[in-house]
């Protein structure tokens, strides 16, 4: 097809193909198929006389108030509802309330020593190995004191969270 083929038609534009959008016609086979019979199969179990019932049976796949309030603890969380932000809000209420009690904890200890020192003055002439008891209470014994309780308070900590996912999961 040349050039003036494409002029000839209007404005330039070809015209589309008439094939398109069709199934190709295959060609047909010379051979025309033959068909067996298949020989019978085995006879069905005959029927008992007389006809009973069947009784129906329910299936319960899940149990849809689980799901549901699980899917709907979900939606509230990521929308940030009121009722989400009440679920976030007593998570945090358990996590301050945790660290609370573990501050009250660490200023009884560490408030105590003073008044220790202070009801028995001769506590503070002991040495063990050469150095004087208050020192080794004052600067050694709080690290790992501290380190305890750092990991007791990171404990309950993801304790309250799983328990937290529990909740919204189930």
């Amino acid at each position: 097809m040349t050039e003036d083929y494409y002029l000839r038609r209007a404005n330039g534009v070809r015209e589309p193909d008439p094939t398109l959008g069709k199934k190709p016609r295959l060609p047909q086979p010379t051979e025309q198929a033959v068909v067996e019979s298949v020989p019978a199969g085995p006879e069905p179990p005959p029927e008992p006389e007389h006809h009973t019932k069947i009784k129906r049976q329910r299936v319960v796949l899940a149990d849809p108030k689980r799901a549901s309030s699980s899917l709907r603890a979900r939606v509230e969380l990521e929308e940030q509802t009121s009722w989400g932000k009440l679920l976030v809000k007593d998570l945090v209420k358990v996590q301050l309330r945790t660290a609370l009690l573990f501050s009250v904890l660490v200023i009884a200890v560490f408030g105590a020593l003073p008044v220790l020192f202070y009801l028995l003055p001769g506590f503070a002439a002991l040495t063990l190995a050469g150095i004087p008891i208050p020192w080794l209470i004052l600067g050694v014994a709080p690290f790992p004191f501290l380190f305890g309780v750092g990991l007791w308070y990171n404990m309950l900590a993801e304790r309250h969270e799983r328990d937290f996912v529990d909740m919204i999961e189930n």
